[in-house]
């Protein structure tokens, strides 16, 4: 019988002081001062998992032969609500077809570039198949929750692509303007009903010319609740917050503006949704019941 392997780690207060320092340099890139002091516990996996950034320059260089389907492994080892495992994937390589991808979700340079796009779809087709095949009707896709089961599976299972590509040296950057024009994006990759792409993927190895750091995120004061939830938002955190996304702005060469006000230019109207605003009309024409 195969043994899956110990996971690996080391106490942090035994490693030396530059291990240490390298932590606590992640930390600060993560959270910027509100960073949480340093944990009990620390391996290469963690190290991965927090170094993470979009990437969105990208060298023309493939993917090994055996990548693409070593992190679609990775994926399926996700959870699976209920062991549905209803969601597939779409690698997209051709250029002609990144090319009218991009134009459909936003023209983002970085999806005409990728060497590999990854589309992740809510896939409920193949239980539609399944359960024709046995003379049944699927009734339970009718209703919104199998759409969300569909959905969060499919985002679980790309994040575990992202921790396995990273892992191989390759970057990422997640592309939610799919969504944009969801029956379009449909049509060009051939999808049958009841299959919704959920977002893209861009994966290939980083144009470090091109390079971007690691972004501030929310400190834990603002993200972890204990017990209860907390509704109060301490506004000292918010605008320590705007602070470090200014300062990390400001070292990227980008224009500045506080988090919360991009926050607020994104929920402040349907228009900023870019299309998303009618996803529901989509979603019927799409095959989808949401009862």
């Amino acid at each position: 019988m195969m043994i899956a392997p110990k996971i690996k780690f080391d106490a942090v207060d035994k490693l030396p002081s530059q291990a240490r320092d390298e932590i606590a340099a992640l930390l600060q890139a993560r959270y910027g001062d509100d960073k949480p002091g340093l944990p009990p516990y620390w391996n290469d996996t963690l190290a991965g998992i927090l170094a993470h950034r979009s990437v969105r320059g990208y060298l023309p260089a493939p993917l090994p032969q055996g990548a693409l389907e070593l992190i679609v492994a990775a994926a399926q080892s996700a959870a699976t609500s209920s062991n549905l495992q209803a969601w597939s994937v779409v690698a997209v390589e051709d250029k002609d077809r990144k090319l009218r991808l991009a134009a459909l979700a936003g023209n983002q340079k970085h999806v005409e570039q990728t060497p590999l796009l990854l589309v992740f779809l809510a896939d409920l087709s193949r239980l539609d198949r399944i359960a024709q095949d046995h003379g049944l009707h699927a009734e339970a896709h009718e209703y919104l929750e199998s759409l969300l089961v569909a959905v969060i599976d499919a985002a679980l299972a790309a994040q575990n692509a992202v921790v396995a590509a990273e892992s191989l040296g390759l970057g990422s950057v997640y592309i939610g303007a799919i969504r944009n024009k969801p029956v379009e994006v449909a049509a060009e990759l051939g999808l049958p009903p009841n299959v919704l792409a959920v977002f893209g993927l861009c994966l290939g190895y980083p144009d470090e010319a091109a390079a971007s750091g690691v972004k501030p995120r929310l400190p834990q004061s603002l993200v972890l609740h204990k017990e209860r939830y907390n509704s109060e938002s301490p506004a000292q955190a918010l605008e320590a917050y705007d602070q470090e996304i200014r300062k990390f702005q400001k070292a990227q060469g980008m224009a500045e503006i506080a988090w919360t006000q991009q926050a607020l230019d994104r929920v402040k109207s349907a228009g900023s949704l870019k299309g998303r605003d009618r996803l529901s009309e989509a979603l019927h024409k799409l095959g989808f019941g949401l009862r």
